[in-house]
């Protein structure tokens, strides 16, 4: 008797017919579903491809759109320097407007140079012949003839520069005909510097290599170092003092923090044949429970950086106690004539901004910003760059050549001034210059705008953020 759930002995026919039906079903439903799933990998992979090449062939067209640019706007470069060389110089508006427009070209021609896949090569000196020419004609462009002509010296530097433009403006011309007569692919040219094997073999490399060695050749064409020095913020030159040791300033910094010179250690940063050297000077407090950085320049060992990184408390000072805390610490300092010019707060941490007062003159250059905690008054911190590397620069301040209601007329009607003053600041090119300062408000943002006190000229306006405030009184 058979139980229900047992079934009869297969014999083995039917068991491989069972297995030859089984396999047919599934058959049936995997090879679909395979098939739609070669299709779409296929399909998946040729997108990829698609989009690959449309990306290289993208990049491809801006590398040779911005090597043509650059093409052009030298051989306009050339021409614009030709042009400025034609004009009389006493004819100051177009004559003016002639360096603007060199400053602007070659503005536009180093833009051009960044977007080219030149990384891996040397092209500093093509560069910096750009920039410094950049510079030179911004410089010159901006000043004012009448008073400060063009120099004998300037007008023959014009006349090199104009002779070199044509070289570089036909090397380029000359590289541009060759890529378009053999299809140089700037995908080789990545390739090539990418790969970083010696020399390459390239036609646009060893053209742009040539151009390097020509450029580094110009031995006629010298920059007055103000002009290539325009975007340096600080010049180590200006600095005075012998240089100090090791041991001068953990002295130092434990005098002007009253520890035990054991409680301070002190590293040097950079070499001596560094562009900017100076020492760290990590100071452990008496009780040891923590430990600030503060930094000195090599040179006259003056403290540029202190840095106290402790967390800070519920305020219990007000902005006027600390700054009034900020006077007596520069006092104790021997920081002299120093006044508050403008002040934020933020999570309980005043950041108060002075400057040196000299003859009822703001001196901008020379200025500070120090950090008050307002828990308890402690100095966290101490930037001093500015105020380090321009105090020792002599300045006569001579009487203003315009009054203040005549200054007052180069102002916006709807800016309600709420204090004015004298000051020094430095210019776009860092050039120092007196200005009248008004400080005033419109449209509920604070500002300060600087006019020239020989001119009349508007110099700078320097709008201040919600949580910046003015100082001056």
């Amino acid at each position: 008797m058979l139980i229900p759930w047992q079934r009869l002995p297969l014999n083995e026919g039917q068991a491989k017919g069972d297995y030859y039906i089984m396999y047919r079903r599934i058959s049936s439903i995997m090879f679909p579903i395979v098939t739609i799933a070669l299709i779409i990998t296929a399909a998946w992979g040729f997108n990829e491809v698609q989009k690959r090449n449309k990306i290289m062939v993208k990049a491809e067209n801006q590398y040779q759109r911005s090597f043509h640019n650059l093409s052009y706007h030298v051989d306009r470069l050339h021409t614009e320097l030709g042009n400025t060389l034609a004009m009389n110089s006493t004819s100051t508006d177009t004559y003016r407007k002639g360096l603007v427009n060199i400053w602007r070209i070659t503005s536009e021609a180093r833009n051009e140079m960044t977007q080219m896949p030149l990384m891996g090569m040397e092209f500093n000196k093509t560069d910096e012949f750009l920039a410094n020419l950049s510079n030179f004609s911004y410089r010159a462009g901006i000043r004012n003839f009448s008073e400060k002509p063009l120099t004998d010296k300037e007008s023959e530097m014009l006349q090199s520069l104009y002779g070199h433009s044509t070289e570089i403006s036909d090397m380029l011309r000359g590289m541009q005909d060759k890529v378009l007569a053999k299809g140089v692919s700037w995908a080789d040219v990545e390739m090539k510097l990418s790969q970083n094997k010696g020399p390459q073999d390239n036609l646009i490399l060893d053209g742009f290599q040539t151009m390097e060695k020509q450029v580094s050749e110009y031995k006629d064409v010298e920059f007055d170092p103000s002009i290539v020095n325009i975007h340096q913020t600080h010049d180590k030159s200006k600095l005075t003092g012998t240089d100090a040791t090791v041991e001068d300033i953990k002295k130092k910094a434990a005098e002007f923090w009253a520890v035990d010179p054991g409680n301070v250690k002190v590293v040097e940063n950079g070499t001596k044949d560094s562009k900017y050297q100076s020492y760290s000077a990590n100071i452990t407090s008496s009780d040891g429970k923590s430990t600030n950085q503060m930094d000195y320049t090599r040179k006259g060992g003056h403290p540029i950086f202190y840095m106290n990184p402790r967390e800070v408390g519920a305020a219990t000072k007000s902005v006027d106690e600390a700054i009034e805390i900020a006077k007596g610490f520069l006092d104790k300092h021997d920081y002299k004539n120093m006044q508050a010019v403008s002040y934020d707060d933020y999570q309980n941490v005043a950041n108060l901004t002075f400057a040196t007062l000299q003859d009822d003159v703001i001196i901008y250059p020379e200025k500070l910003v120090i950090r008050i905690a307002l828990d308890n008054g402690d100095i966290t911190g101490l930037q001093a760059s500015d105020y380090v590397y321009n105090m020792n620069k002599k300045r006569e301040i001579k009487k203003p050549a315009i009054t203040v209601e005549q200054a007052r007329k180069s102002l916006s009607p709807k800016l309600k001034i709420s204090r004015e003053r004298l000051a020094v600041i430095q210019n776009d090119v860092r050039d120092e210059v007196l200005c009248y300062e008004f400080a005033g408000t419109m449209n509920k943002t604070q500002y300060r705008v600087f006019i020239n006190s020989s001119s009349g000229n508007e110099e700078k306006v320097e709008s201040l953020e919600d949580k910046d405030k003015d100082a001056g009184k």
